[in-house]
């Protein structure tokens, strides 16, 4: 994935976009400086800028790891190098978390660049830097989930676009989870908990729970096993 030139295009499109974004945040920030002078505990740089970017950046990934992914495996199995890999005698758990953490180190490269953007007004701010910490560190646990789910839908289908599609409807049916306020009573505190937001938020917010990490470390473990269990049937039978 590395040596391919169109995720590094795809970085370029979204450092881009969110660069633009951040200028007019910051040309919103200037504008309220006045007002916000005379509130006793107003918002600062870090709430009305660089927080709500690091959240764009969670939306956009929403759509860029499903794409990232969706080579993993099932370009392998459709390019015929998959069987090649398996009968080099490499196991599936490496093969797996090898794919795994090249992707998650393009996605943790490409939030550095992204954390670095309001950064650059250190200088000239007072960014709350325990608070940018905990949402650079919501994003990234963010980023390991997702990593995985579309790893995971990656390894049960032979084709690109269609490992795509599936992973990018898994991360919206849990991204919107909580939104499903139709379900019975008592599946309420269930869709809340499965909510990729509801763990997400409260990072975003500067609150670091051992809950909401705990969250997303499991969701990546069972994607990657499902991956796992996936690639060593198809081992197996070949």
């Amino acid at each position: 994935m590395l040596m391919r030139p169109w995720p590094w295009v795809l970085a370029a499109v979204v450092l881009a976009w969110l660069g633009w974004n951040l200028l007019l945040a910051l040309g919103e920030f200037l504008k309220a400086q006045p007002h916000l002078a005379t509130l006793p505990s107003a918002p600062g740089f870090t709430d009305i800028v660089a927080v709500p970017l690091l959240a764009q950046f969670a939306e956009i990934a929403l759509l860029i790891v499903p794409l990232l992914g969706m080579q993993a495996l099932a370009g392998e199995r459709r390019a015929g190098t998959l069987p090649l890999l398996l009968a080099q005698g490499l196991s599936a758990p490496v093969i797996v978390l090898a794919k795994y953490f090249a992707q998650l180190l393009w996605l943790v490269g490409l939030l550095t660049l992204v954390v670095a953007l309001p950064l650059l007004l250190a200088p000239t701010t007072h960014p709350d830097w325990g608070k940018l910490a905990a949402a650079a560190l919501g994003i990234a646990s963010l980023l390991s989930a997702l990593s995985a789910v579309s790893l995971a839908a990656s390894a049960f289908t032979r084709q690109p676009v269609l490992a795509a599609a599936l992973a990018l409807a898994l991360i919206l049916m849990l991204w919107a989870a909580a939104a499903q306020g139709h379900a019975p009573q008592q599946a309420g505190p269930v869709l809340r908990w499965l909510s990729l937001p509801t763990h997400l938020q409260p990072l975003l917010q500067g609150l670091v729970s051992t809950r909401d990490l705990a969250y997303f470390v499991i969701l990546a473990a069972l994607a990657l096993g499902c991956a796992i269990q996936r690639l060593a049937r198809e081992r197996a039978v070949a």
